[in-house]
């Protein structure tokens, strides 16, 4: 009986192995969407944080 668990959660571990190595659609959209500077994410269409002028 143990032997079934133990084999059955690696059928899963391998399967979720599998599909973690596919390419979802959308994931060049998200790359995109990081500021080529600093990284961050960028919210709405305008300049990143670290690109705008800081006023005093």
């Amino acid at each position: 009986m143990i032997i079934k668990i133990v084999i059955l959660f690696l059928v899963g571990m391998g399967v979720m192995a599998m599909f973690g190595k596919l390419r979802f659609p959308g994931q060049q959209k998200l790359a995109s969407a990081k500021c080529p500077k600093c990284g961050r994410f960028r919210i709405g269409k305008g300049p990143c944080q670290c690109q705008k002028k800081v006023r005093k």
